[in-house]
């Protein structure tokens, strides 16, 4: 059985749902979805400039834990950035074309529609 994960302080709220290539429709798109923790730990070292143990006191875990989410957040922001996939801030669980769980990352956009109508009722 896995460890619970340790709840995370959260001190930024994405502007907006979702990130994504210009001109090319949600309906058309792939996305991955990218974690909360994950979003500040970027905001964290990356745009606010802390080392990695700053940013882990602030974030309430351990300088090991930060430096896996970092490399999780970046591959997800390569990967959205070279497959011209969408990023996504939300919730839903990813699932494929087929509706399969996949990883924990990726999520076409039929399956988030579908995903968020469940989620509504």
């Amino acid at each position: 059985m896995p460890r619970p994960k340790i709840e995370r302080r959260i001190g930024c709220r994405p502007a907006y749902s979702c990130f994504k290539p210009n001109g090319v429709p949600m309906a058309q798109l792939d996305s991955i979805l990218l974690a909360p923790d994950e979003l500040e730990a970027i905001r964290l070292v990356d745009l606010d400039g802390l080392n990695h143990q700053a940013a882990a006191l602030q974030l309430g875990v351990s300088r090991q834990t930060l430096g896996n989410t970092i490399a999780r957040a970046r591959h997800k922001v390569a990967q959205a950035l070279v497959k011209g996939m969408a990023l996504d801030f939300g919730s839903a669980s990813p699932r494929s074309s087929t509706g399969q769980p996949v990883g924990s990352d990726v999520m076409t956009d039929t399956n988030r529609d579908k995903l968020l109508e469940e989620k509504d009722n």
